[in-house]
């Protein structure tokens, strides 16, 4: 028997390969097939099933893709419905995987469709239990992102996880292993452990959620206090995920499509959206202008859901060589294929064709702390301005940009800084885009201003607003 974690961690998210005796399993699959008909093929092994733990909604599975080409069965827990053909399990039905078994336990809370895996060797001995977001290490589900209008609140789910976790999940043995489909910096859950596995008896000593007194009222009000609110495109890969979508392959293949300078500078003039993904440092010398920077060496994928509200934008793609597949494939993961093309060796391109190139004004920290009067833009999140910021910044958090930068004053300056500079090059990329051009980046962010001395540093301090 083989069982493999597949972390990937730009999405915090676990997908599982499982093989005994030459039949394999997926379980919470994303949306490339390679990683897993590759393994099979490494192990002489047939896919017989793809496990679906629930309808994700942070990130497009190729469950659909995976079927076609493996000839798998694709697996839900009750009630769920989709377009394309799938097999509904039930709670407490066995699949035969080579010698092995694993049983479908029926987990509603986070969703309804929600189920779990609990894997026996071949000797039926309960090893581990493949929780989707059910259980995760140091936390469970949030309850609020399979609300219903009229049908379903986030308290009626809280109450069926409560019941889930008690009378499912809990009285399993305290030797099995848990494993999620996702860890830290997830936005799934609010208290993820940055562990990928665990005993289920450890956890019911350390997550707050599995506290052997605890009263459905108390589970409740704790499991929804301090949610925020779910990323704009969560419903709608949901949404994605219970269709059929253009494959993979035909998505990777338009969007590393090479295009000229003057195929490119087209597809802008018809809507298309420039996306920059090197590196922030390479994008603040140069890169062309009305560009939206977001990095592969950040949160690429996460941060694109959240800042281009429309999954379906036209891009066209500036890169590092050799990334122009794989930004591609991560923006596909969360649903956004229109990527129409690349543009090859991109600032050179643009430049030698007679076109001019933008950059971004930037400072050290030592520079900025002999100056007097500036207004300090503090673009990182609220629960990090909250416990320690620099005297009189301003808290303007990147992912309410679309919301609050018409809020801002074009004929200020503003020093932007955020944690370590990826996020402010992020957020001066959309200002200027919105004609915003007094920005002055901070270099090293917060993590290099705190090294100098001269700036002013206040803990649990109340934010000041924009206004």
């Amino acid at each position: 028997m083989k069982i493999e974690q597949i972390f990937t961690s730009c999405l915090a998210e676990m997908a599982y390969y499982i093989e005994s005796n030459g039949e394999a399993v997926i379980i919470d699959p994303l949306r490339e097939t390679a990683p897993y008909t590759e393994r099979a093929d490494n192990d002489n092994a047939k896919i017989k099933y793809i496990f679906l733990t629930h309808f994700h909604a942070d990130f497009v599975s190729g469950h659909v893709d995976l079927a076609k080409k493996t000839g798998a069965t694709i697996v839900y827990g009750p009630g769920a419905t989709a377009e394309y053909e799938l097999y509904n399990g039930s709670h407490g039905e066995i699949f035969n995987v080579g010698d092995i078994t694993l049983e479908m336990l029926h987990t509603p809370g986070h969703t309804m469709e929600s189920s779990s895996l609990l894997l026996r060797d071949e000797n039926g001995k309960e090893q581990c239990l493949f929780s989707g977001d059910a259980l995760f290490i140091g936390d469970v589900g949030r309850p609020d992102l399979a609300i219903k209008q009229g049908e379903l609140t986030e308290e009626d789910l809280a109450k069926h996880l409560f019941n889930t976790l008690r009378n499912v999940i809990m009285p399993l043995p305290d030797d099995i292993i848990v494993y999620p489909n996702h860890g830290a910096g997830s936005a799934c859950g609010k208290n993820m452990s940055k562990e990928t596995y665990d005993t289920l008896g450890h956890q019911k000593e350390v997550n707050y959620a599995l506290r052997a007194d605890m009263t459905e009222d108390e589970f409740v009000k704790e499991v929804l206090t301090g949610l925020v609110a779910p990323p704009q495109y969560f419903p709608k890969n949901a949404g994605m995920n219970k269709g059929i979508n253009m494959e993979i392959d035909d998505v990777v293949a338009r969007g590393t499509k090479e295009l000229s300078v003057d195929e490119f500078k087209s597809l802008v003039a018809d809507g298309a959206l420039i996306l920059d993904t090197r590196h922030q440092t390479e994008f603040v010398k140069a890169h062309i202008p009305g560009s939206i920077f977001i990095g592969l060496a950040g949160g690429f994928a996460p941060w694109v859901g959240a800042l281009i509200e429309d999954i379906n934008q036209k891009i066209v793609l500036v890169t590092d060589f050799g990334k122009e597949e794989e930004a591609v494939t991560r923006l596909s993961r969360i649903g956004y294929d229109n990527s129409l093309g690349i543009l090859p060796n991109a600032i050179t391109a643009w430049s030698e064709t007679g076109n001019k190139l933008a950059s971004i004004d930037q400072v050290t920290p030592e520079e900025l702390a002999n100056l007097s009067g500036v207004n300090i833009l503090d673009v990182r999140k609220e629960s990090e301005y909250y416990s320690e910021r620099v005297i009189d910044a301003i808290n303007q958090p990147l992912d309410t940009i679309n919301k609050t930068i018409a809020e801002m004053d074009k004929d200020k300056t503003y020093y932007v800084h955020c944690a370590g500079g990826y996020r402010s090059v992020i957020f001066n990329s959309i200002a200027k885009a919105n004609g915003i051009h007094n920005l002055i980046d901070v270099a090293g962010g917060f993590g290099a201003m705190k090294n100098v001395p001269a700036f002013n540093m206040s803990e649990y301090a109340c934010p000041t607003t924009m206004l």
